[in-house]
């Protein structure tokens, strides 16, 4: 049995918090928020900060807002506890740089929470770019466009920088492509806050070069009740509505794949031939809990971090790339 903590209990927090109770082998020994009715909201002890906690734990889950991940972290180390940090790992390279120095003094081990990775679908995804069936990757076309609900922005530090899709959501878009497609070199965009006129980011448009000579461009936005997201593709996410649709498309040199249903399009020479199209199956899975399994192996011993505080600062430099070129038009 793996006792850990769950810090912060808002919409990713609480999903934490279900699964760990629901696992047979997690057990929740503790919740850390400053919100009385969060912490009551859970037959567990409850502490207003990190420096409270009196109990026994072997990790932490940090859903805390990104700006405070790295003085959690380092509180965490202190206290002995292997973690789990939601993305992006922090707001800053340097308060990423803080984690994993934090991390390394202390010996403990550091996930970062890029749960698509542990996706069966986006597992599937990988294994077809990397059996070569669609040849060398040329270029992606992927949409995240969804509507976030006013009551959302109640919570004042969504109305700024940090609540900005761009931080919150493409870090996600941004740590999938580089697990599909390899390391970024080149980032160039636009962005937009047109529709809420908050200091923020909320819609854009951004392309992406790859090491290995790949182009990908992603069209973005929290303001469109749109079909074409990864968590409405994949129902992956239980706060928002299921939809089916595929909102990633990658073409390579021999044929191409769309995503989430794994369509992949083969056979065709040249464009005088139509390519034919084949399905591929995946297993089930719920990610979060996944990650939450390879958590308690990394704990453990068993495993080696998917994603580490390291590999997790090298999505979030992209991401501060892209924010940094998008908000020159803002």
């Amino acid at each position: 049995m793996t006792r850990l903590l769950v810090a912060g209990g808002g919409l990713i927090g609480s999903r934490h918090i279900t699964h760990i109770l629901e696992h047979p082998e997690l057990e929740l020994v503790g919740v850390i928020d400053p919100d009385p009715a969060v912490r009551a909201a859970t037959a567990v002890a409850g502490f207003s900060s990190i420096e409270d906690v009196n109990v026994d734990a072997e990790g932490i889950v940090l859903a805390t807002p990104s700006d405070l991940h790295a003085d959690h972290a380092v509180l965490a180390a202190e206290r002995g506890w292997h973690m789990l940090i939601e993305k992006p790992v922090a707001s800053t390279l340097e308060q990423s740089d803080r984690i994993i120095a934090a991390a390394r003094a202390a010996g403990v081990k550091t996930l970062v929470g890029h749960h698509r990775r542990y996706h069966p679908k986006v597992r599937v995804l990988r294994e077809v770019l990397q059996s070569g069936q669609i040849g060398t990757p040329v270029l992606a076309s992927l949409i995240w466009a969804l509507k976030k609900p006013d009551p959302y922005f109640d919570v004042p530090w969504r109305r700024g920088r940090d609540g900005s899709p761009v931080l919150l959501n493409l870090v996600h878009e941004v740590d999938l492509l580089r697990f599909l497609l390899g390391e970024i070199l080149h980032v160039s965009g636009f962005g937009s806050n047109v529709v809420r006129g908050q200091n923020r980011i909320e819609s854009g448009g951004v392309t992406l070069g790859f090491q290995g000579g790949g182009v990908a461009s992603i069209a973005f936005a929290d303001t469109t009740p749109s079909p074409w997201a990864f968590e409405s593709g994949t129902g992956e996410n239980p706060n928002i509505a299921t939809t089916g649709q595929d909102n990633l498309r990658i073409a390579g040199t021999r044929g191409a794949v769309s995503f989430p249903s794994l369509t992949v399009w083969t056979g065709a020479k040249n464009w005088s031939q139509a390519p034919q199209p084949h399905c591929q199956r995946s297993g089930e899975g719920v990610p979060l809990i996944t990650q939450l399994e390879h958590f308690a192996d990394v704990i453990a011993g068993r495993a080696d971090p998917l994603v580490d505080a390291g590999e997790g600062r090298r999505s979030l430099q992209v991401t501060l790339e892209i924010e940094q070129a998008l908000a020159v038009n803002i």
